[in-house]
């Protein structure tokens, strides 16, 4: 049977619709959580995809976890298996490519629905999708040699490609469940997040929710089986 690697950063996260995807094309899947003190494995041969998921903290901070998921993407590229990386782990590998990592000039974020404009083969990707779901006070540089896919208007970068490696900053994994899941916990945890400059209204987030969730569902499916899984 297939196997595809999740790295978590809370012991709250959970894979939502790319769980929910993997395992409807036949994936068993391992996960591991390096915050919480877990070792992100040396061997990768048992592995036909690999995914590290968002948290909360910055790729920036001086957490032993951080420069070891840093330092692992080496492991990941030379190994050729289909990566994603999503929010954080999109700019875990922009920072291992020796980009930087930053927040918005103006000091926005991104809470909620956001429009991107794809760039170059992006056409192809996104083509008839370009609403998704955000959540993020930092975006990445494009590392040298990568390929831009994707362009927002707050955060410049939103999709890039790598070798076997596939980055993305907003998170298509976001369905209904874990958007309140999310809004629950953040509620509970840290509120003011949700009221940074630039995030949107909690309710219109739900209204775009509704909209958008089954088109980013079948964008996902879609993107799973003719890119990244499809690679050789």
């Amino acid at each position: 049977m297939k196997k595809v690697l999740y790295v978590f950063h809370q012991k709250t996260s959970v894979a939502g619709d790319v769980g929910n995807k993997f395992k409807e094309r036949g994936f068993s899947e391992e996960i591991v959580r390096p915050p919480l003190g877990d070792i992100l494995p040396e061997d990768l041969t048992k592995y036909s995809a690999i995914v590290i998921f968002g948290g909360p903290m910055s790729v920036n901070d001086d957490d032993q976890f951080i420069k070891d998921e840093i330092r692992w993407m080496k492991k990941v590229i030379e190994s050729k298996i289909p990566f994603l990386g999503i929010c954080l782990g999109a700019q875990i590998l922009a920072k291992y490519l020796g980009c930087d990592v930053i927040k918005n000039k103006n000091d926005l974020a991104e809470i909620g629905f956001y429009e991107i404009e794809p760039v170059g083969e992006g056409g192809n990707i996104f083509k008839g999708q370009n609403m998704f779901y955000q959540f993020h006070t930092e975006g990445f540089e494009v590392p040298k040699g990568c390929e831009l896919l994707a362009r927002g208007e707050i955060f410049k970068n939103q999709a890039f490609k790598y070798h076997n490696c596939y980055a993305l900053q907003f998170h298509p994994e976001v369905n209904f469940f874990v958007h309140l899941r999310w809004l629950f916990l953040v509620l509970i945890r840290k509120p003011k997040v949700l009221f940074l400059n630039g995030s949107q209204n909690l309710f219109y987030q739900l209204y775009l929710r509704f909209k958008h969730n089954k088109s980013v569902s079948m964008w996902l499916d879609s993107f799973l089986d003719n890119y990244l899984l499809a690679q050789k």
